[in-house]
């Protein structure tokens, strides 16, 4: 019996590139979660003059369409300016690779997520934005329907996990309907600490645990 897959999404997973950790990366982003199955994490590091990005790297917890996704799209980007890889899309890894099944498909789309992600906080990061638009209590919660609670294999916004968030003075506080001690409590917060603190004018990130 053939498998659904085309030969160089077999190679990529076999002998995927661009493995691994960049331990001072100038921007990182992490899309989905490895308790509900596909996660990407992906590091970056940029020429600070051309803005390019001279080297990029990514971990991941899936399948073999999600090993070979994140591959085929750090190959995407590597060499191209921020601009250049802001418009690389789900639909060019899917068509580097020979095409995904339809149920892989999300695949694609969290690893150019996960791109597109580390990019724009690299941007907050370094002073890139064409426009400073103060962070409200909006731009939190979009940032954290990218969060999921692997208790419910959604994000922690639909989940209503997050009860409340308040963004005042550079603190971001971030209400949370579960106690500190219960499982993935310290991975929860620690995933939104990382999704919030990259935005520019966001100085502290409190995650604050329901004690009813």
């Amino acid at each position: 019996m053939s498998l659904p897959y085309s030969k160089k999404l077999i190679e990529l997973f076999v002998h995927p590139k661009n493995v691994g950790e960049i331990p001072d990366a100038d921007a990182k982003a992490t899309e989905g979660s490895p308790a509900c199955g596909d996660m990407v994490q992906l590091f970056l590091k940029v020429d600070p003059e051309s803005k390019r990005i001279i080297d990029i790297k990514f971990k991941s917890y899936g399948c073999a369409s999600n090993i070979a996704t994140a591959s085929i799209v750090t190959e995407l980007a590597k060499g191209k300016t921020l601009e250049e890889a802001k418009k690389i899309t789900w639909k060019d890894a899917d068509a580097e690779l020979g095409g995904l099944p339809p149920t892989k498909i999300h695949c694609a789309v969290l690893a150019v997520d996960a791109l597109h992600t580390a990019i724009e906080n690299y941007e907050h990061q370094h002073g890139l934005l064409k426009e400073k638009v103060p962070t409200t209590k909006e731009v939190v919660i979009n940032r954290l329907k990218h969060v999921i609670d692997p208790r419910k294999g959604i994000d922690v916004i639909r989940a209503k996990t997050v009860r409340d968030v308040e963004v005042q003075e550079g603190v971001a506080k971030i209400y949370l309907n579960m106690k500190e001690d219960e499982e993935f409590a310290k991975h929860l917060k620690e995933e939104i600490i990382e999704r919030i603190s990259p935005l520019w004018d966001i100085k502290e990130v409190e995650v604050i645990f329901s004690h009813e």
